[in-house]
């Protein structure tokens, strides 16, 4: 327990005096005084709070800090096959550099006039992301896909002036709650109903008969991924895209942009609305962290001005030169405040650096052939994982990710992936609890981290564990 004339050698607000001095110029007896009338005594803890002593040393700092931090197993010293919304995908080391530069490192916000590196940047990454989802307008991301789905969800709602949006079932737990999150409380006003569309358990895909049975008149906009959160690459995209504007509905598309150097755009099959995450261009995984949601559409004013993101654009002055700044601004929050239509906080910029650094790497051929090459490689692996007895991958079109059953071993996910973590491979993401109609599953990510003996030795560790 630390004592009221305890001086912190970090914290200078910690010498008593000082302290005193500071609550005698506010009129205060004590800090607890300042909250008194701001937060509800129910919500008080009524005793001290039961901490260690505080460690007052910075080597001693370091060493307890370093200590929980090797406890960690890391995909540096585990093969990692988990996926499920960040994945492991290479990072080349100029993404970094780049990234790191002051002018894009310590730059939070600025100006049109003060931060012109910034917004071209910023600007290249949006026209990459629109050339890679044949859209022509895009924005800066936002916090990760699910924020951008909830974004696009309420755009088609606003588009729309109705309150219905169709999901499919599949689709990621935590992506589905913060969908829901953004459609607001069902007492308040402009709450967005939320129903799940099934799907076909032959191929994983969206069930069309079953939309078509719930779309109507009221519906906002469908929201379907392609991939699926289980991996699953949708074949009737086209379809459902007619079904949804047959009921004047805007019809909204969740993809993975690594896979959009081999599979189709969603321009091409009538997608109103993209979204997806940048994580896999060129942004490591960190713990949690560096992903970044985008939104994307055709350049129509009607699109446009339902934007809650800030978008960046160019122009040129009266000496023709270019100038980069914010287009319509007036329409976000920042100028409309609690009158705007919509909300956003702080952007993910810097991850947008890094994925316009990697776009601009990649270029057209080198998306095809690491797109080309995550396909060749997950499906080898999901062709050994499923020669292994009572062992099954139901859904065969897929990409990067892919489900495996082992419901015939009458083992549980659970323990496999205790056995196997004990090997060095983490195993798939278990999904059983997730949907349970799909039995004792769990969802395995291959990209081109992984090598032909990385993905035989999951195979032959796999055996040995269900034996």
């Amino acid at each position: 327990m630390v004592d009221d004339d305890f001086v912190h050698p970090y914290i200078p607000n910690s010498v008593p005096d000082v302290k005193r001095e500071m609550l005698r110029e506010i009129g205060a007896r004590d800090a607890e005084e300042l909250y008194a009338e701001m937060i509800p005594n129910r919500l008080l803890l009524e005793r001290s709070l039961d901490l260690p002593e505080p460690l007052l040393s910075e080597l001693d700092l370091r060493r307890h800090v370093e200590g929980i931090l090797v406890k960690n197993r890391t995909c540096a010293d585990h093969v990692s096959f988990l996926g499920a919304g960040c994945w492991q995908h290479y990072v080349p080391a100029v993404c970094l550099e780049i990234m790191g530069r002051s002018e894009f490192l310590t730059a939070y916000a600025g100006g049109p006039y003060s931060d012109l590196g910034r917004f071209q940047a910023i600007f290249e990454f949006q026209s990459m992301i629109g050339e890679l989802v044949g859209m022509e307008v895009s924005g800066l991301p936002t916090y990760d896909w699910a924020g951008a789905a909830g974004n696009a969800v309420r755009m088609a709602q606003r588009l729309t002036g109705r309150n219905r949006v169709l999901v499919p079932r599949i689709i990621s737990p935590g992506r589905r709650s913060v969908i829901e999150n953004y459609a607001q409380p069902r007492e308040m006003p402009g709450h967005i109903e939320i129903e799940e569309v099934g799907y076909d358990p032959e191929t994983g895909a969206l069930d069309l008969g079953d939309l078509e049975a719930k779309i109507d008149e009221e519906t906002a906009g469908v929201y379907v991924e392609s991939p699926s959160y289980l991996g699953v690459v949708e074949t009737g995209l086209r379809e459902i895209g007619e079904v949804a504007h047959d009921h004047g509905a805007e019809f909204i598309v969740g993809v993975d942009p690594i896979t959009l150097g081999v599979l189709a755009p969603p321009a091409e099959y009538g997608a109103d609305i993209a979204c997806g995450d940048i994580q896999p261009l060129g942004i490591p995984m960190f713990a949690g962290g560096g992903l970044g949601g985008f939104i994307a559409s055709r350049d129509e004013e009607r699109y446009v001005g339902e934007y809650p993101l800030r978008l960046i654009s160019v122009t040129e002055n009266e000496r023709g030169e270019y100038g980069f700044g914010q287009c319509t601004f007036d329409r976000t929050s920042y100028i409309g405040r609690d009158k705007a239509k919509d909300w956003i906080g702080t952007s993910t910029a810097l991850w947008a650096i890094a994925a316009g650094v990697y776009m601009a790497l990649m270029g057209p051929r080198g998306m095809r052939e690491v797109g080309e090459a995550i396909l060749r490689k997950s499906h080898y692996a999901a062709r050994l994982v499923s020669e292994l007895d009572g062992v099954s991958v139901p859904f065969r079109g897929f990409f990067k990710e892919f489900l495996v059953n082992i419901d015939a071993t009458g083992r549980e996910v659970a323990t496999i992936n205790e056995a196997l973590l004990g090997r060095g491979i983490f195993g798939g993401k278990d999904v059983s609890s997730e949907f349970p109609e799909l039995g004792q599953s769990s969802l395995y990510c291959v990209t081109e981290m992984h090598t032909k003996e990385e993905l035989d030795r999951l195979a032959m560790t796999l055996r040995e564990v269900l034996k």
